[in-house]
């Protein structure tokens, strides 16, 4: 279905993520009031490694979905839109650094590795409060968001979830991970 060595898809793959995500644009106006469907599909087409991306993203659970349009850089922004962090990537620590030091009971991934795997960025906390504008998301789950250099020199890392009709933002320990933990990405297009 998908050559992971050059990113690309087949024609199939690549019809059937188009179709997914039109689908999911056109269900979900509020998420962009003014963005059109045909100027997204035709940036899309002409950048086959985005679309990869989205693929990847779709495949692991996230739901991407289009929220935003910068046009200064005429691009898109692409988010995980699922209501709970991505399935196919919870039980994850932050990084390489922090899947390392663990000692016992090392996690199988970590989200920086999976997020740079997958050709995505992790959403940072502006993003994060951003999406949860557009409906409220991670009520049962958290994800792990981007983290200042200073606090991940110390060891830490950033979560967020929203709780009480509250964003909460909070840290632990890069090194931890949970089942109810993923992460939310983000694709520029």
């Amino acid at each position: 279905m998908t050559n992971p060595q050059i990113k690309q898809l087949s024609t199939e793959a690549s019809e059937s993520i188009l179709n997914t995500l039109q689908q999911r644009f056109e269900a979900n106006k509020h998420r962009h009031h003014n963005l059109e469907w045909q100027h997204i599909a035709s940036k899309l087409q002409d950048s086959p490694s985005k679309l990869w991306s989205l693929f990847q993203m779709e495949e692991t659970g996230g739901e991407p979905d289009a929220i935003d349009y910068d046009s200064s850089t005429d691009t898109y922004l692409f988010v995980d839109c699922a209501p709970e962090s991505p399935k196919g990537r919870r039980s994850a620590c932050f990084d390489r650094a922090a899947q390392e030091s663990r000692k016992k009971f090392k996690p199988e991934h970590n989200v920086q590795d999976l997020a740079a795997d997958m050709g995505i960025e992790l959403l940072n906390e502006t993003q994060y409060r951003h999406l949860q504008t557009l409906g409220h998301f991670d009520a049962k789950t958290s994800s792990w968001i981007a983290t200042p250099e200073n606090i991940r020199k110390l060891g830490g890392a950033l979560f967020a979830d929203y709780r009480y009709d509250t964003v909460f933002v909070y840290h632990n320990g890069a090194e931890s991970y949970y089942a109810a933990r993923g992460f939310r990405g983000c694709l520029h297009v």
